[in-house]
């Protein structure tokens, strides 16, 4: 039975999905939630094809599949893209024009014709992409800012480097500021800021951080389950420095 990894960020979406395609004859590996060990245990499964849907979050299909070409390990493995917005799935195809891109559909036929890829497309990869970006330019911190930040560590300033002309931090008068850099450093503490989270999110751009390394307290998956929880999306990721990494988040907009 040819298995299936499925990335999909609405779950009742993916439940159905997952339905049909094991109708079809395939077994499907899916995860709710990624992490960087979702990633290592790809990399070991070694799937059929990798099934990306692009009708929620297009930009975050489009890094899995960047992410997926990166490792030699997987590059291999056809990626089908499935559904999105016309114009949203063009920004994708001009990144990964070798990949294939279906309906719904369509998907179940085009699995049973999906190929190893010979010469597959390498993107180039975030931590490229960013290269030669100072930490304040990945967070979008302008000439002028007023940035808040929330529990710092002592060395903040240093982690985040130099800013630009007029650009300065704020630790107390928040109301002034557009954009709060909010740190957190265990899960307790996540958990109980997370309603002032949203309530920040709600009236500037709003980026949580949190410290690298493996087997830590936290890592984005456990951040952004905590932030869905509270109607937050994420929609950027970035590496601020070898320390830190951060994620943007905003309020999700009803339907």
């Amino acid at each position: 039975m040819p298995r299936v990894r499925l990335f999909h960020w609405k779950t009742q979406e993916a439940i159905s999905l997952i339905a049909d395609l094991e109708a079809a004859g395939f077994s499907v590996d899916y995860e709710e939630q990624l992490s960087s060990s979702s990633f290592r245990r790809v990399r070991e499964s070694q799937p059929h094809a990798f099934v990306v849907d692009l009708s929620s979050r297009p930009s975050h299909g489009r890094e899995v599949a960047i992410a997926l070409r990166g490792h030699k390990a997987t590059r291999h493995v056809p990626i089908l893209f499935v559904n999105g917005e016309p114009e949203k799935v063009e920004g994708v195809r001009r990144t990964l024009p070798d990949a294939t891109y279906v309906t719904g559909a369509r998907l179940i036929p085009a699995l049973r014709r999906a190929k190893t890829v010979s010469k597959p497309l390498i993107p180039a990869q975030m931590m490229d992409r960013y290269a030669g970006r100072t930490a304040a330019q990945k967070l979008g911190i302008g000439k002028g800012a007023r940035v808040a930040v929330v529990d710092p560590p002592a060395d903040y300033a240093r982690a985040i480097g130099d800013l630009p002309e007029g650009a300065f931090f704020e630790e107390e008068d928040f109301a002034v500021c557009k954009i709060t850099l909010w740190f957190v450093h265990d899960y307790p503490a996540l958990q109980a800021a997370m309603p002032e989270i949203r309530r920040t999110a709600a009236r500037h751009r709003l980026w949580i951080l949190w410290r690298k390394g493996k087997g830590g307290p936290l890592d984005g998956g456990i951040i952004r389950t905590c932030a869905n929880r509270v109607g937050l999306v994420d929609y950027k990721v970035c590496s601020v420095n070898e320390t830190w990494s951060g994620m943007a988040f905003a309020v999700k907009k009803p339907r």
